[in-house]
């Protein structure tokens, strides 16, 4: 019954953990997005810098790690040390699985900074699936639907 009980949960966790994912790339398109009209504005690279995109406002990983890790620590012990260690694997798994959601939902990307040929200057983050150089041109793609940027060489 305990090992369903752990199967069960790390097919949740899998199932919801594989939901959460959303792209901020550069090249990847959602299905409501393709055929949309995007403007487009040429610019140059100012300047590129490493940055991380985090999701933020989950618990998915923090819960399901709870639950692991109380199910595998109450079957340690016996009476008071069972309940202390169930308790102790609750706050453990809890821990473990937030760090676990972190490394799984993290993003490297790229924080670039654009001077646009109208002299406006934006800055975009999005995946690093695309490496850019500082006074390269660029495009910039502006969504009409969801005011989002992405960049693309030129």
């Amino acid at each position: 019954m305990q090992m369903l009980k752990l199967i069960l949960a790390i097919s949740i966790i899998t199932f919801l953990l594989g939901a959460c994912t959303t792209s901020s790339s550069g090249r990847i398109y959602s299905a409501k997005d393709a055929l949309q009209v995007e403007d487009v504005e040429e610019g140059v690279l100012e300047s590129v810098e490493l940055a991380m995109i985090r999701k933020d406002g989950t618990i998915v990983g923090t819960a399901g790690g709870t639950v692991l890790g109380a199910i595998a620590a109450s079957t340690i012990g016996g009476g008071t040390g069972k309940q202390i260690a169930t308790v102790g694997g609750a706050v453990i798994g809890g821990l473990l699985g937030h760090y676990f959601e972190q490394g799984i939902t993290d993003k490297n990307a790229l924080k670039l900074v654009i001077k646009l040929d109208s002299g406006e200057k934006v800055v975009i983050i999005q995946e690093a699936d695309v490496s850019f150089q500082k006074g390269e041109r660029v495009n910039v793609f502006s969504s009409r639907n969801n005011n989002t940027k992405r960049v693309s060489k030129l």
